[in-house]
């Protein structure tokens, strides 16, 4: 059977946080909270449902704030959830971005194409991979953090005069490889608009679309 949206957005943030070194979460009125401490982005409010009476109290926490808050909404109804998010006053984010899945025993493999070479490095549950050119040092890296049997890809990164060369499909390729032989079997990640159409071309699937706002403190 397959997994309900707020267990996937549980999931995709435990690996998260893990990855960034976060605080774990705290859930209650339908919404994860995670403490940041970043000065534009004090606290984000995570909503695992995008239902008119749960997001309106979360979107209402959220404008409230004294600190910069944001509020990250995935939803299969982006447009209505939109517009509960725009009534109370928050500032949308550029972009929407996508909550994707993968099956990691299919993710296709990307060898780095000479003159790259590639190394992997493991920190407790998160492991890095990082591209790198002869004359240029590093040209694309990108993190994993396995939490049980998923792992959550984080922080894909290509550095600009090495784009449009398939490196960002080496890491990923590397990424979810490594992932697999510490016994992980779903990938789940958070792409940009950008980072979908590579995700997508290498087989991962859109869960839902995501909203992302800022409250006006922020």
């Amino acid at each position: 059977m397959a997994e309900s949206l707020p267990d996937l957005i549980r999931r995709w943030q435990a690996g998260w946080g893990v990855s960034r070194g976060f605080r774990p979460a705290e859930e209650s009125r339908g919404g994860l909270r995670v403490l940041l401490e970043q000065p534009d982005r004090h606290r984000e409010v995570i909503a695992l449902s995008a239902e008119p009476d749960v997001l309106r109290g979360l979107v209402e926490e959220v404008a409230a704030a004294e600190r910069p808050t944001w509020l990250s909404v995935p939803a299969n109804r982006p447009e209505e959830a939109e517009a509960i998010v725009r009534e109370a006053g928050l500032k949308l984010r550029d972009g929407r971005e996508a909550l994707m899945t993968i099956p990691l025993r299919r993710h296709p493999p990307r060898p780095a194409p000479p003159p790259y070479t590639g190394a992997t490095t493991m920190n407790g549950a998160v492991c890095e991979t990082v591209l790198r050119h002869p004359d240029a040092g590093v040209a694309a890296r990108g993190t994993v953090a396995v939490v049980g049997t998923d792992a959550i890809a984080d922080r894909i990164e290509t550095v600009p005069d090495h784009r449009r060369r398939g490196l960002g499909s080496v890491v990923m390729s590397s990424l979810a490889e490594n992932a697999v032989a510490r016994g992980a079997t779903t990938g789940i990640l958070m792409a940009t608009a950008d980072g979908h159409q590579l995700y997508s071309a290498l087989g991962w699937s859109t869960r839902a679309t995501v909203l992302i706002a800022q409250s006006p403190a922020g």
